[in-house]
């Protein structure tokens, strides 16, 4: 059998990192063997649940490039399968009415916890309810003594004691039914062969492995991933990044980059760090993934974005950075010379809106010159210098890089001077800055009416 998993959000928030990581597990299986991956929305929280975040959950996920085989299913549209269900254990004795009040079961937990018990339901309702005015609540009837057991491919067997478990609520007092039994349910009428969840759900999995039991099904694979956490060993939270996947891509990201680092965050291929989504998809598989917590560590982000902005074509690039250079009011309108500024620029962004950025002093007509770099490289003396390379450049027929480079070291040469006290006042003068590409190409690529017009803005400036 095909195996089949799912990847069930509920839409009360976008989609973050660590859900989009489990998504991609799920895929990257699914793809891997061959098999099907099923989307389903957990929208049983009524009032926390919106279609704008069901929306961006799903533009997320198309974005990163993870498209589903089926669904998305929504377990609103399904109430009539639990309640089916529900009505099942009833008729079998394995689930019972609960009229508990909210203050009995509080006064209940207080009086286990001071007796030095754990703060479980008591079973008061087990076996009849105390008040059959009252609305009821649906408890599942779960085993008190032996163990149950479940086997994780990421972990072993995890083990978990009956009588420490609770008589879980399946069904609140109006019908609807409560997650660790909508979960069991759909998985089980959707045919899951593999649940590949996050670890945080690791204490929820024996409750639902009862239900598994008494309902008579079969038990899917388990595997539970490690947790994701901030450089600070804390649980990954707004304050560690972007709060949504897509505010990774605002922030000038590829999904190709950022597919390769989730996949990197508790999976390992041997020393690879780099992926693109064929290789991902022949290698991977779940028992490569570790049992240890990940760091979601920004700058490796950024190092792993980087490494795929360079395998993209200048061409690509054009296109990929258009909406940032948009942004901060650049129209690229000579396709082939924003080629050239790619070729040059390419190799020093770590994202597309800092490409942009580290690009806009090719095609702004007037720059600004950043004071401290002023201060040093654009001192009288070097002033002097500049006019004399202005008026050498402006003689300058051929205009290319090996003809700017002759002028250049025979100035230095003339000067005693090394090739940095040349060329580095030359930079800031193009550029507004000490850092930039090669300064020949540079030079070529502004064209040499532009660079005439920023030496006598950087002669005049600081005369």
């Amino acid at each position: 059998m095909k195996p089949r998993v799912r990847f069930a959000p509920s839409p009360t928030g976008a989609l973050h990192i660590g859900g989009a990581r489990t998504a991609l597990f799920n895929w990257l299986f699914a793809k891997h063997h061959d098999g099907v991956f099923v989307l389903r929305i957990e929208d049983t929280d009524r009032e926390r649940s919106t279609k704008e975040f069901e929306k961006s959950i799903l533009e997320g996920m198309r974005w990163l490039g993870m498209d589903w085989d089926e669904g998305p299913f929504y377990q609103t549209q399904r109430m009539e399968i639990y309640k089916g269900h529900v009505k099942k254990l009833m008729e079998e004795g394995k689930a019972y009415p609960c009229t508990c009040s909210p203050e009995e079961l509080d006064e209940s937990r207080k009086k286990a916890m001071a007796e030095g018990r754990k703060p479980k339901y008591d079973g008061t309702c087990r076996n009849g309810v105390t008040h059959p005015d009252r609305p009821a609540v649906i408890r599942f009837k779960a085993p008190q003594d032996g163990t149950t057991k479940f086997h994780d491919i990421c972990r072993g067997t995890i083990s978990f004691n009956n009588a420490e478990l609770d008589d879980l609520i399946i069904a609140r007092s109006d019908g609807t039914p409560t997650y660790n039994f909508t979960v069991v349910i759909d998985d089980v009428t959707m045919d899951m062969t593999h649940i590949i969840r996050g670890d945080d759900h690791i204490n929820n999995t024996p409750k639902q492995v009862m239900l598994y039991n008494a309902l008579g099904y079969k038990l899917p694979e388990f595997a539970h991933l490690p947790m994701i956490h901030g450089s600070d060993k804390k649980k990954l939270s707004k304050r560690h990044g972007a709060a949504s996947v897509m505010e990774y891509k605002e922030l000038g990201y590829l999904p190709e980059g950022l597919v390769n680092y989730l996949a990197r965050l508790g999976w390992a291929h041997g020393d690879q760090e780099i992926f693109d989504f064929s290789e991902l998809i022949k290698i991977f598989d779940l028992d490569a993934v570790s049992n240890s917590p990940s760091i979601f560590d920004t700058e490796k982000l950024e190092w792993v974005n980087s490494q795929h902005i360079v395998k993209k074509t200048n061409a690509e690039l054009v296109e990929l950075t258009r909406p940032f250079f948009t942004k901060i009011d650049i129209s690229l309108t000579d396709d082939n010379y924003a080629i050239q500024v790619m070729e040059v620029e390419r190799e020093r962004a770590r994202t597309l809106k800092e490409l942009a950025n580290i690009s806009t002093f090719f095609f702004n007509d007037e720059i600004s010159i950043d004071p401290k770099a002023a201060s040093k490289w654009l001192k009288p003396e070097q002033i002097g210098r500049l006019q004399e390379l202005r008026e050498a450049i402006q003689e300058d027929q051929q205009f290319s890089v090996a003809s700017l480079s002759k002028i250049f070291n025979e100035m230095a040469e003339r000067n005693g001077l090394k090739m940095l006290k040349i060329a580095q006042p030359v930079r800031v003068a193009m550029t507004g800055s000490t850092a930039s590409p090669g300064i020949f190409e540079v030079l070529t690529i502004l064209g040499k009416e532009r660079v005439l017009k920023r030496f006598d803005a950087a002669i005049k400036g600081n005369s």
